[in-house]
């Protein structure tokens, strides 16, 4: 039996991301590039306002899907975008979501049983 240890935990999705995924981590990683490099901040000063090493932030702007959400969200923070995030998975922008809830409602409403008075 071969037990492996010291082994990181590895995900399929940090690992082998779907296409689609990959290429938003990328567009990410360039746009917080563009603004850091817009605000004249160096990365080490991004890392120091994150409590991260520089390396975490140059993960970021490459999009590398091994970094966590925590420090996307942080450096969004850190350069002032955070609020752009408001609307990602919004439930009033979910046309799908909303057609399939609306699938499930009944089509019609049970009416009320009333209740006699005659005890």
């Amino acid at each position: 039996m071969y037990i492996e240890l010291n082994m990181p935990n590895r995900s399929a999705i940090t690992h082998a991301p779907p296409a689609a995924v990959e290429q938003a981590l990328r567009r990410l990683g360039r746009n917080l590039r563009t603004a850091r490099l817009r605000r004249r901040l160096r990365i080490q000063d991004v890392a120091d306002r994150l409590g991260v090493s520089r390396l975490t932030v140059a993960d970021l702007e490459k999009g590398k899907p091994g970094a966590s959400a925590a420090a996307y969200f942080g450096a969004l923070w850190s350069l002032g975008l955070l609020s752009d995030s408001d609307d990602l998975a919004h439930p009033d922008r979910d046309e799908e979501g909303k057609i399939l809830e609306a699938a499930q409602r009944p089509l019609q409403v049970r009416p009320r049983r009333r209740l006699d008075n005659d005890f």
